[in-house]
């Protein structure tokens, strides 16, 4: 079967913590929405934890976690989310970054991943971006991301269950084990059908271009066999 019988497979390796994979999300999506061959694209999220030890919360702010990680005072960390925050209400996003609350994304990359098994993986992705950037809730608390498994429209009890226990624990450990495998340090990453690759949250002009770009080396590629 020809690459024109198969979607084009994008996998979008990110974290829900990370600012700049919400921004580079809308983008992607905007780009995406542009493409002519849209419906023949299949987008897939990979799980990736920008910190796999973090505890299940911390006990200080955004700003004080930016001045020990990277040596800025809490002024500078301040400025830095203050430019960031305009960048992003121009993508239509509402970063409120004064009350975000830092804590571990395992459990809501595992949510993700039982979404995905009903259909609704890409629905509770978005949700989770908006729990954590525009409403700060706990992306590590059980019953918050149970809530928001509901407003997609799962079943707020089996999400529980599915939480209390481990499934899907190894898909995201195995999903993190690949991204070292293909190199990935940081976050957004794109990779299209596995030989054009992105990183960054880059303009909608640049993803339209990567995305054209995927589907004519395809379609070359169906031509050269017929």
């Amino acid at each position: 079967m020809g690459n024109r019988e198969n979607k084009m497979k994008v996998e979008i390796w990110s974290d829900f913590a990370c600012p700049f994979c919400y921004i580079g999300k809308r983008r992607f999506e905007n780009a995406l929405a542009k493409f002519p061959h849209r419906d023949r694209v299949q987008v897939v999220y990979r799980s990736f934890e920008l910190d796999p030890q973090m505890p299940e919360q911390l006990p200080y702010d955004v700003y004080d976690m930016l001045s020990k990680k990277y040596g800025m005072s809490r002024e500078q960390a301040i400025a830095g989310n203050v430019s960031l925050k305009n960048q992003a209400a121009a993508d239509g996003l509402d970063f409120q970054f004064d009350g975000l609350v830092l804590a571990n994304t395992f459990d809501a990359h595992r949510l993700c991943h039982f979404a995905e098994r009903h259909g609704k993986g890409l629905e509770i992705s978005e949700l989770l971006y908006r729990a954590y950037f525009s409403e700060n809730k706990t992306l590590s608390d059980h019953d918050t991301l149970a809530d928001i498994a509901a407003e997609a429209g799962l079943n707020r009890e089996e999400a529980i269950a599915m939480l209390a226990g481990d499934q899907f624990s190894d898909l995201v450990r195995n999903e993190e084990a690949a991204s070292q495998d293909l190199g990935i340090r940081g976050v957004p990453f794109y990779a299209i059908d596995r030989k054009f690759s992105l990183s960054g949250a880059q303009s909608e002009e640049v993803f339209s271009q990567a995305l054209q770009q995927a589907w004519d080396d395809r379609s070359t590629l169906d031509d050269a066999i017929v």
